[in-house]
């Protein structure tokens, strides 16, 4: 017998229809971190768990961490990096001071707690600090590290504190991430704010604390109850960029990826492609993905597109809406989508109209 006739049971069956509508037919394209895309959870049916804000010191809801985190980069049974880098003990024990330093910051008239450090020791090779410096702010957004005399020193980031009392903890965890990495082309969005007010005071610290390095604007976005509001996006300015040199002169401009995950309702994948290449202004050959979804049905399904900026996908957002189509997931990525990247699809199937086989006298249908 073929292994898929074994898991059928001895039921009757009955009769139905199903495709009724595309809303009885839900395709979930499932992701799996596929290299070269950050990932993100994805809209759609499931509710995706919570994540860990601040380097695992306190639990938030909010975005998931990303793919390039030091930590994260280590596979299976591998050594995480910040323990390569200073052995197990030290590293214990930096987790502990970060820890401890949160649960002072989270005191009322701790005085002291502005002022703890806790030292690395010696590094006296440049490329070790220098990879010291970005893990230990991968893994703990909330700390800074400084070098005095070869000597490497973590204290507390006074700026993170500040940004946590006008965003969740999540997003300010999120923002010295990005700020951190440094990616060019790369944006960070907050979460929708209708207070114009208060949009304005944190424009204001973004500016006054980084003004130099990044820029930010407000943008119209669709929010969870999916009505208009507004949200504050932050990127690197370009001549920060324009400085870089790379070994052999100019630094060659790289090519531009964008990930996302379209939903369309009742139209082709290959329709819904010339829709958006249209508005972008790019080739459908720019567009890559990993199979062809259904016509009758919504879907949801991962794509990479080439020559886009994820603000300029992001523009166009509403105008997709009347079309069938959602764009969620915006974020950059590294490279197109390859076959094999993806788990499969998870399908939800609505069966309507239903009945007995004539010749079935089993129990009412349930």
């Amino acid at each position: 017998m073929l292994p898929s006739f074994s898991y059928l049971t001895g039921h009757t069956g009955f009769r139905g229809t199903i495709k009724n509508s595309p809303r009885d037919f839900v395709v979930t394209e499932l992701e799996d971190g596929a290299p070269g895309c950050p990932r993100d959870a994805a809209p759609g049916p499931p509710e995706r768990g919570p994540s860990r804000a601040g380097g695992g010191c306190a639990a938030s809801p909010g975005r998931s961490e990303r793919e390039g985190d030091p930590e994260m980069q280590s596979g299976l049974g591998e050594t995480p990096v910040l323990e390569s880098l200073l052995g197990k003990p030290v590293s214990e024990q930096l987790s502990k001071f970060a820890c401890d330093l949160k649960d002072a910051w989270g005191l009322e008239n701790n005085a002291d707690a502005g002022t703890r450090e806790f030292s690395l020791g010696p590094r006296l090779d440049k490329k070790i600090r220098a990879d010291l410096h970005s893990a230990v702010r991968q893994k703990f957004p909330f700390l800074v590290t400084v070098t005095k005399d070869n000597e490497m020193i973590v204290k507390g980031n006074p700026d993170y504190r500040e940004l946590c009392q006008l965003v969740t903890e999540q997003e300010t965890s999120d923002f010295f991430k990005f700020l951190d990495a440094k990616l060019e082309n790369s944006t960070f969005s907050f979460e929708p704010d209708g207070n114009k007010e208060h949009r304005k005071i944190v424009h204001h610290f973004i500016n006054r604390k980084f003004g130099k390095l990044l820029e930010t604007k407000s943008f119209t976005v669709t929010d969870v109850n999916d009505q208009p509001n507004m949200s504050i996006m932050v990127r690197f300015r370009e001549k920060s960029w324009s400085r870089k040199r790379s070994a052999g002169g100019f630094q060659e401009k790289q090519d531009v990826y964008t990930a996302f995950t379209l939903q369309k309702e009742n139209l082709e994948t290959l329709e819904a492609i010339g829709l958006l290449a249209a508005e972008l202004d790019v080739l459908p050959s720019d567009f890559s993905y990993t199979g062809i979804k259904d016509k009758k049905a919504i879907t949801l399904q991962p794509m990479v597109v080439k020559k886009v900026s994820p603000e300029r996908l992001k523009e166009i957002g509403n105008k997709m809406e009347k079309k069938g189509m959602k764009i969620y997931n915006i974020r950059p990525a590294y490279q197109h989508l390859r076959l094999g990247q993806l788990k499969g699809n998870h399908f939800d199937i609505v069966v309507r109209d239903l009945q007995h086989h004539s010749h079935d006298t089993s129990a009412d249908l349930k």
